[in-house]
């Protein structure tokens, strides 16, 4: 289980203007997603690939979990 402060300091980022992030709990093999948009994504597994989106567009990572 990712650490509750965890999760509240990333939205705590998100209510401050921060949008676009990555949490990452390798306990779990999970990747939360937070976008500009306010939407959350989950990705699970033990190979995860994210990208830096409309960020940073060339940015590409093999998250090995």
């Amino acid at each position: 289980m990712i650490w509750p402060n965890r999760k509240q300091k990333m939205e705590e980022y998100r209510t401050n203007g921060y949008k676009p992030g990555w949490l990452i709990d390798r306990a779990n093999r999970q990747v939360f997603i937070y976008r500009k948009n306010g939407s959350i994504e989950s990705k699970a597994g033990t190979s995860v690939q994210l990208s830096g989106e409309d960020v940073l567009p060339d940015l590409t990572l093999i998250i090995e979990l």
